[in-house]
């Protein structure tokens, strides 16, 4: 997933008008180099005023100015988290880095579907590598909660010991890691979520984290096409351990919501506005069966309302990324107002007193946007 839209990002007067329609012409890998680039350049905009207290969040003991973050898949290999916090979002999460450098899958690996704002992306956990991101992470003053997500080399002979690698790497360096042990792109990676692989992974990192210095908040991000027998099933792995929380969801291999449109039978996982009713409706379920366990919710955020309802739904925080490719940057100042007017509306006065307000009506397919 790559941004394509990115003329909000470059305030620089003398490199707008050229970017702008440089950038529409690069292919998506090319645009996002470019992204990065600028953004290490100093050319993307910093927020200048307060978060509203309304938006202040406390999630598994970090304390955020909001809860908005940038999702794991654009800054890889940790090369620009301390810009990305400072436009704003609440938390930042790099990755996914696996142990060792890995190319990914062979291009053309990104494809847009424009008129549905989706993107599918077979990348393949392509990444320079823990050595490179905890080189450039170590020391580094990042004004976010910073989150590391980890995964395990596609040729790794035992992904769990690749995860296990990755806590002991970053514990000390993250404020919260996340196993990433839910993307298509990686064959038998997702075999990790079922029972006694789910028991076996969670054991073994939890485990490594109890070796490290300070207790590093570790989440799971799972995948929303699980069924609800298969919620069932994790949930009650999860609360057997003192895992601190969920991400949901990572990208779908469904084609239902862009069936015929341009794109749409590429292989790889869809993420972007056509996910959103799948992945809001999965994290509704599994609010309801795993209680107040911290969830941070992403997939198919777009606007102040899509916001909104996976608050609703259940997250206690959520991230964006494909959004931004067709909505640009500024739409994160846009949906952090759009909170803030969401809590006064309903004559609250934070965030949190949202979580899981409308759940049980998400999970059961009975609320939309």
């Amino acid at each position: 997933m790559i941004f394509s839209a990115l003329s909000p990002l470059l305030r620089v007067p003398a490199l707008s008008g050229l970017t702008q329609q440089a950038l529409l012409k690069m292919d998506a890998e090319t645009a996002h180099g470019a992204t990065i680039t600028a953004l290490r350049l100093g050319l993307a905009p910093q927020q200048t005023h307060p978060d509203g207290a309304e938006l202040r969040t406390s999630l598994c003991g970090l304390d955020l100015t909001n809860p908005v973050g940038m999702a794991a898949g654009f800054d890889k290999n940790a090369e620009v988290p301390r810009q990305l916090a400072q436009m704003g979002f609440g938390m930042v999460e790099i990755g996914t880095v696996t142990p060792r450098p890995q190319s990914g899958n062979p291009k053309p690996r990104l494809f847009r579907i424009a008129g549905a704002q989706g993107v599918i992306n077979r990348m393949g956990f392509n990444n320079e590598g823990h050595a490179a991101a905890f080189a450039r992470l170590k020391g580094l003053r990042v004004p976010a909660a910073l989150g590391v997500n980890i995964g395990a080399n596609k040729d790794s002979e035992d992904f769990v010991a690749d995860y296990v690698a990755g806590v002991a790497k970053f514990a000390g360096l993250a404020d919260y890691l996340t196993a990433n042990i839910s993307s298509p792109n990686t064959p038998g990676l997702r075999n990790l979520q079922a029972d006694e692989a789910l028991r076996r992974l969670l054991g073994e990192i939890l485990a490594a984290r109890a070796k490290a210095r300070t207790r590093v908040p570790i989440f799971l991000k799972i995948a929303p096409d699980l069924d609800e027998a298969a919620l069932d099933a994790i949930a009650k792995v999860v609360l057997a351990t003192d895992l601190d929380g969920l991400i949901v969801a990572n990208t779908t291999l469904s084609r239902e919501a862009v069936a015929g449109l341009e794109n749409a039978t590429e292989a790889g996982g869809l993420s972007g506005r056509p996910l959103f009713e799948l992945s809001t409706q999965k994290l509704a379920q599994v609010r309801l069966r795993v209680g107040d366990l911290p969830i941070i919710g992403v997939g198919g955020i777009h606007s102040p309302q899509s916001a909104l309802a996976k608050v609703e739904a259940g997250a206690n925080a959520i991230q964006l990324y494909s959004a931004l490719v067709f909505g640009g940057l500024d739409l994160l100042d846009t949906i952090k107002r759009g909170l803030v007017a969401a809590v006064r509306a309903q004559g609250k006065t934070n965030i949190a007193q949202l979580v899981g307000s409308k759940a049980t009506d998400w999970a059961a397919g009975k609320a939309a946007l």
